[in-house]
């Protein structure tokens, strides 16, 4: 839960303001999304401390924190609708990955753009915004992040796609 509250902070600060501390905040706040996602897993995998809802809530928060995350950079690109195109792509790499499971294959975390590639392309393009803003510059980086999330997140969804596809005619 507190990787969605990081997405949401470093979301409303993309959206907020377009100053290079901004952009500088906002990847923070993506990397510590990143690692209360990381924690969690750990903890429950690794430490023995296993509920019966964690599948959910280790999903779930994944799904609400990405896109929030993506929208805000579609918005703050001046691209909203390439936010919401990456947002509904990147959510369904999770929808076929799980529904690749719930066929009985192991789930398929292949790429290109899988959530750890995504945020990656999203902090760079933040960083990159910082310095961006800082010569006054239009912000192309955001842009850029956001069009590759959105293409990447396509491609991985038919990657995957195809690779179920291929289990299933395997038998």
């Amino acid at each position: 839960m507190a990787s969605a509250i990081f997405a949401s902070i470093g979301a409303a600060i993309l959206i907020a303001s377009q100053q290079p501390v901004a952009f500088m905040a906002c990847a923070l706040c993506i990397q510590l999304r990143l690692i209360c996602n990381l924690l969690d897993g750990m903890v429950a995998v690794e430490g023995g401390k296993k509920s019966v809802v964690g599948s959910l809530y280790n999903e779930f928060p994944d799904r609400v924190a990405d896109s929030v995350l993506i929208v805000a950079l579609g918005y703050a690109a001046g691209m909203s609708w390439l936010g919401w195109l990456g947002a509904l792509a990147a959510a369904l790499t999770a929808y076929i990955r799980l529904f690749g499971g719930t066929l009985g294959f192991p789930q398929d975390f292949r790429g290109p753009m899988a959530k750890q590639h995504r945020m990656a392309v999203m902090t760079a393009g933040c960083l990159a915004a910082a310095v961006e803003s800082h010569f006054g510059t239009m912000h192309w980086a955001l842009a850029i992040a956001a069009a590759v999330i959105a293409a990447g997140s396509l491609v991985t969804c038919i990657s995957r796609t195809l690779a179920i596809t291929h289990q299933l005619k395997a038998g």
